[in-house]
């Protein structure tokens, strides 16, 4: 392949480079898989996906920097480390600032670790379509573990629990809009539970706080941290119980049952039919009924 550039590449060549190691390779694939290209899609559709963690909780807690320092750890521990930070899209321009990466210094200087940015777009919900499929093309490039930071946490956050293998949810000291988590139900989902700037104070509060309210559900067996990622404190103990996360049976059917429906998603927000149709919609050609037939139909 030498002298081929990988906008040249066919998706065979580029999920085969990709499989060998090339960075840019991989890189171009997930740009087609955002894209919708059905060919990039299949041709990581059978690669076994190595663990994911989702990383969510309320803007401002320090996901960023939180998860800047987990790559950078497993990366200190020879892993190689795939990082898809999602960034939300103007629902009118499809722009997204695409911030993350200048938030995560340690990573940046890293070999070991690949991040993307990756913006929801014309997505439903705060997640991107074909994560799934994007999570698959970084096992197939050799990836040990796999990250993906979201937008925030929200009733539409539930949806990282479709998507990865565990959720660890980030607050902070003041416990910032975790109620949003509370309301959605991603409280008890998630596998870990971290207050992050644990320097600062009211911290250990947050945390009795939390284990409080999880003591009152299903989730009280759920582990509840107290870290600091600025300071790099809290660390290995935060990494020991997402190495040691305990399936809950209750748990994964919800799991399933996102997974499923968001596979489902994709699908039909992925059909050639579906942008059309909805601009049938808003010109009066068709009803709402009509359309759903239009779109159950392929």
């Amino acid at each position: 392949m030498v002298g081929i550039g990988v906008d040249s590449m066919s998706n065979s060549e580029l999920a085969s480079q990709t499989a060998a190691g090339s960075r840019r390779s991989l890189a171009r694939l997930l740009t087609l898989i955002q894209d919708g290209e059905t060919e990039a899609i299949e041709s990581v559709s059978n690669v076994e996906n190595v663990k994911s963690i989702g990383i969510t909780g309320p803007p401002g807690v320090g996901k960023s920097c939180l998860t800047d320092c987990l790559a950078s750890f497993w990366a200190g521990k020879g892993e190689r480390v795939g990082v898809l930070c999602i960034d939300p899209s103007s629902p009118l321009t499809g722009g997204s600032l695409l911030g993350d990466r200048m938030r995560m210094e340690q990573s940046g200087v890293d070999d070991r670790i690949f991040i993307r940015s990756v913006a929801t777009r014309s997505s439903f919900g705060s997640l991107p379509l074909r994560l799934r499929a994007m999570i698959s093309a970084l096992s197939l490039a050799g990836m040990d573990r796999i990250l993906i930071e979201t937008v925030g946490v929200g009733q539409t956050e539930i949806g990282i629990v479709s998507m990865t293998d565990s959720v660890l949810l980030v607050d902070g000291p003041d416990r910032g809009d975790i109620v949003q988590a509370e309301k959605a139900g991603l409280l008890e989902l998630a596998d870990v539970i971290v207050v992050n700037k644990g320097d600062l104070d009211g911290a250990e509060q947050a945390a009795a706080n939390i284990r409080s309210g999880l003591a009152l559900g299903n989730a009280e067996s759920v582990p509840v941290l107290v870290v600091s990622a600025l300071n790099i404190v809290g660390i290995d103990e935060l990494v020991h119980a997402l190495e040691n996360v305990q399936v809950r049976s209750s748990v994964e059917e919800i799991r399933w049952r996102h997974r499923l429906t968001s596979a489902l998603l994709d699908q039909v927000l992925s059909d050639s039919k579906f942008d059309s149709t909805v601009i049938d919609l808003a010109e009066g050609r068709i009803s709402l009924e009509q359309a759903l037939q239009i779109i159950l139909k392929q």
